[in-house]
């Protein structure tokens, strides 16, 4: 049904099982890449205009990340790019025998940035494994912590990290060309936002001192303050626990919070306007814009913000719980949503490391999951983290991140699959401000200081670095409404004075649990797979975006998302520049004709990675 690549097959009533014809039904052969690096060796001492192109660290996408690349000049093409992680975390191991309690706390340091989000992802895994079922408000009050730490993550994303790239200072030095035009388009959409031209847009992205810069800065402020109203502290929230939250909650703590959730709803409205305009106007200038950071339309996410009716933590009804949530959790493959339930996105996981600092392992624990279907070798709760040195080679090793797969296809984990899955799904229960259409979803933002307004994402023709970022744009929004949804629903049970927050529970001394926390990062897909035997951890995984975007090759060959999309993007870097860069602020373009090449504002990697 949804399987192309894995031995599985369903019956007449719709139940996965495994082809028991195949021998050894999961086994696959290592596609050896000797054979390309010799040939990018070859090139790179024949053609002078064939060159290596790193870049370490990559700044804004995550500090222990570089990037190597080689580059046609000639021809203006990626040949070769190669992502690496260039740190150990070891979370996995750290956890390993600890009391499972623990795990919220220890892996939400796994980010700096949001650690919320592990804490619940880690909270969901325990409820699963022991069977805790948190009261509505707990289940309430964890959706609307989630959907604010976007409401911080999301500007941050949009006008500190990305807009630089497309700011004054940096068109208008790469692509003068483009600045100019900018300077005398009018922005279709000046009566939301108040800029009258691009260019005005670009001025106010300039980094450090640009209008739209110091507000973003502003704005996660608000959203901090929002945050710590009910989470205490921010980013290693200590009130989120298996079986709810541990906070205190009134109507004014409610209160508080609505302030802040209608100036961010207001702010949405301008965010989604100006990327709006900022797209369409590069597309105008040149549709080969839509080349940069292009890949397949191939997305996964588990959804996440649970229906506090619905959601039982059980995995026996992950199915049914997990299409009630405000996101719908889904597979897109070349731009169709192959499936919508929450257990077989779980089956069709697995983990690689031919290409990884780790050593692959042996052992097969669970060969069906809790429902009795099939499970590979290479599944989270099968994997064993088992670090392994080494020196880096293009042919061999190269990364500390692993190659987490679905159905063995690269899949992206990115923030707008939340509202393409729930869109083309058109599941979604809860329509106070959210319609799915099957190509679009439309969301109706309430009146604030501004007046209420429609906007309406759309499935991109193209799956491109833009689109990304514009897709982040409609996230901002849509994660308000979700916030404002939840808040209303919570001032409903505490006005009917059903204020419990916490399931009770003890964890059991005797005795093998299993179970997965399906959530979501601020960029999108984060599952926790834990495994507890007799009172202790035996086994935890943690898959964050970071792991899926940035893996390396698979055994296949196959690159990576980060891989692919440069590998996908035009070059336009000079004979005449620098053969590497330090940090990610090397402008790609830096010598070469703007007539010649239609570039992006800055470098070809940044601009693309940014996006993620």
């Amino acid at each position: 049904m949804c399987f192309k690549n894995l031995p599985i097959e369903f019956d007449s009533q719709g139940r996965p099982y495994l082809r028991v014809e195949v021998p050894n039904p999961y086994r696959y052969e290592v596609r050896s890449l000797a054979e390309q690096e010799e040939r990018i060796k070859e090139l790179l001492a024949r053609n002078g205009y064939i060159r290596n192109v790193d870049f370490d660290p990559v700044t804004r996408v995550a500090g222990a990340l570089a990037f190597h690349t080689v580059v046609n000049l000639k021809e203006r093409k990626v040949v070769a790019a190669n992502s690496m992680a260039t740190l150990f975390r070891g979370y996995e191991v750290i956890l390993k025998g600890r009391d499972p309690r623990d795990a919220a706390f220890i892996s939400s340091r796994a980010c700096g940035v949001c650690g919320g989000v592990h804490a619940t992802t880690s909270c969901l895994a325990l409820e699963m494994a022991f069977g805790i079922k948190p009261p509505p408000l707990g289940i309430v009050i964890r959706n609307m912590l989630l959907a604010i730490e976007y409401l911080y993550d999301h500007p941050l994303h949009l006008f500190l990290l990305a807009g630089p790239d497309y700011s004054q200072a940096l068109v208008a030095k790469t692509n003068p060309s483009v600045w100019e035009r900018a300077k005398q388009a009018e922005a279709p959409h000046a009566a939301i936002h108040g800029f009258r031209t691009v260019g005005d847009i670009m001025v106010g992205l300039n980094p450090l001192s640009g209008s739209l810069y110091l507000e973003a800065l502003h704005m996660t402020r608000v959203a901090r303050e929002a945050y710590v109203l009910i989470g205490a502290k921010y980013p290693h929230s200590e009130t989120v626990i298996p079986g709810g939250v541990t906070t205190t909650v009134s109507i004014s703590t409610f209160n508080e919070i609505y302030r802040r959730l209608i100036e961010l709803i207001d702010y949405s409205k301008k965010v989604v306007a100006i990327w709006d305009d900022l797209c369409d106007f590069f597309y105008d200038v040149n549709p080969l814009y839509r080349k940069l950071g292009a890949r397949p339309k191939n997305l996964a996410d588990p959804g996440q913000w649970d229906d506090p009716e619905a959601y039982d933590a059980s995995y026996e009804g992950c199915a049914q719980w997990g299409e009630r949530r405000w996101a719908t959790p889904g597979i897109i493959i070349n731009g169709e949503q192959v499936t919508t339930n929450l257990q077989l996105i779980n089956v069709g996981l697995e983990e690689f490391v031919e290409h990884s600092y780790y050593e692959n392992w042996e052992t097969y624990p669970f060969r069906t999951d809790p429902l009795g279907a099939p499970l590979s070798p290479y599944h989270p709760w099968n994997k064993e983290t088992k670090p392994r040195p080494g020196p880096q080679s293009w042919r061999d090793r190269y990364s500390w991140a692993t190659s987490p797969r679905w159905d063995r296809q690269v899949v992206e984990a990115e923030c707008t699959a939340r509202i393409w899955n729930t869109a083309v799904a058109r599941k979604l229960p809860h329509r106070r401000f959210l319609e799915p259409t099957g190509s679009s979803l439309r969301m109706s933002l309430p009146a604030g200081k501004m007046p209420a307004m429609e906007v309406e994402w759309k499935v991109p023709e193209d799956w491109n670095a833009f689109e990304r970022n514009r897709g982040r744009a409609y996230c901002l929004a849509y994660s308000a409404l979700i916030a404002l949804d939840n808040w209303l629903y919570g001032m409903d049970l505490l006005k009917r004075g059903d204020t419990r927050v916490q399931t009770r529970f003890e964890i059991p001394r005797s005795g093998r649990y299993i179970g997965v926390g399906f959530w979501g990062a601020g960029r999108g897909w984060l599952t926790h797979h834990a495994v507890i035997e007799n009172g202790a951890l035996v086994n935890y995984q943690i898959i964050t975006p970071s792991t899926i975007n940035a893996s390396p090759r698979n055994p296949w060959g196959n690159p990576g998302p980060y891989e692919e999309a440069v590998l996908n993007t035009p070059s336009w870097r000079s004979s005449t520049g620098p053969k590497a860069s330090s940090g990610s602020t090397f402008c790609g373009r830096s010598g070469a004709s703007t007539r010649a090449c239609p570039a992006p504002p800055t470098s070809w990697w940044r601009a693309t990675t940014a996006s993620w």
